[in-house]
């Protein structure tokens, strides 16, 4: 209790609560996250369950139109699936690929950028060289490149069961720069400081040096880092599902909704898209906001 309430009088917590904006997104996030992680419980309906779907349903408008019914919310697609439904399952495999990328792209871009700033010399020129390379590419085009070279390289009757992985691995290596560079001018400035000195002295190892005393004084900014990259990784694997590389539409994510409905958007179904569509615009938008305000927390500059 003591410990929650040193964090509750602390400088973060303080700026969070005079923070409205911050106190709306973390809202809004944390709503959307729980109804898509809970989504058996939330969602009136399970959009893939193939004895629940009714054809007759099909293509029904929101429950607010003429033609709407009460039970279908946001209306149905093509299938007679429920569009509500649809969206919190489709943003829990948004979720869950998005957040597994971003722990690859910091274990990845953490480790080499300590090794860089900490070794220096010729490691630290390559790694450097190979992060210059990879800026040189919008992310989603290294994307959709790694997803395309794995998919070369597997056979054609795995591409659906190893489909979450090579993404999750596309998005993460399309990520990891960031963390490199920013972890490896922290650690070019930590490793002279004299409490790295002074454990050299008595003999400790380059990596316990790494790890037990460089690492948790430079994963400030990887924190801010990572919050916005939450977002940008969801808007990339929602980009790749729209262009039909990502995951199956069998456990369609919101990308894979927003590219079904957009058939149909010019045929006057506009619900089947424009509300997977809000959905990710909120989600992602929420996520942004607390990354903004985690940088302006964490900054001693403006305290």
């Amino acid at each position: 209790m003591n410990a929650l309430a040193r964090l509750w009088d602390g400088d973060v917590a303080y700026s969070f609560r005079n923070s409205p904006v911050a106190i709306v997104a973390f809202v809004v996030a944390f709503l959307l996250i729980v109804s898509a992680a809970f989504a058996e419980w939330v969602a009136p309906h399970n959009p893939f369950d193939l004895a629940t779907i009714n054809l007759l349903d099909a293509s029904k408008p929101p429950a607010w139109e003429a033609e709407g019914e009460r039970r279908f919310v946001f209306g149905t697609d093509d299938q007679g699936r429920d569009v509500y439904s649809a969206i919190l399952y489709g943003m829990r495999v948004s979720l869950l690929i998005g957040l597994a990328s971003v722990v690859l792209s910091v274990i990845l871009g953490v480790g080499l950028g300590l090794l860089s700033g900490y070794v220096g010399g010729r490691l630290d020129a390559f790694i450097m060289r190979v992060c210059d390379v990879m800026l040189s590419f919008p992310a989603i085009l290294v994307a959709l490149l790694i997803d395309g070279v794995f998919r070369a390289a597997l056979p054609r009757e795995t591409h659906g069961d190893v489909a979450f992985a090579v993404l999750i691995i596309a998005i993460a290596l399309s990520g990891w720069v960031q963390y490199a560079r920013t972890v490896r001018g922290s650690t070019m400035v930590e490793k002279n400081k004299e409490y790295v000195q002074a454990a050299r002295v008595i003999g400790v190892s380059p990596l316990a040096i790494m790890g037990r005393h460089v690492l948790p004084n430079v994963l400030g900014p990887v924190l801010v880092l990572a919050t916005v990259h939450i977002a940008t990784a969801i808007i990339t694997e929602a980009t790749l599902s729209f262009l039909g590389v990502g995951v199956p539409p069998t456990t369609p994510s919101l990308g894979t909704l927003i590219r079904i409905g957009n058939e149909f958007l010019f045929s006057g179904e506009w619900w089947i898209t424009i509300f997977p569509g809000a959905a990710l615009v909120l989600l992602v938008l929420s996520v942004n906001l607390l990354g903004d305000w985690l940088r302006d927390a964490l900054n001693p500059k403006l305290r």
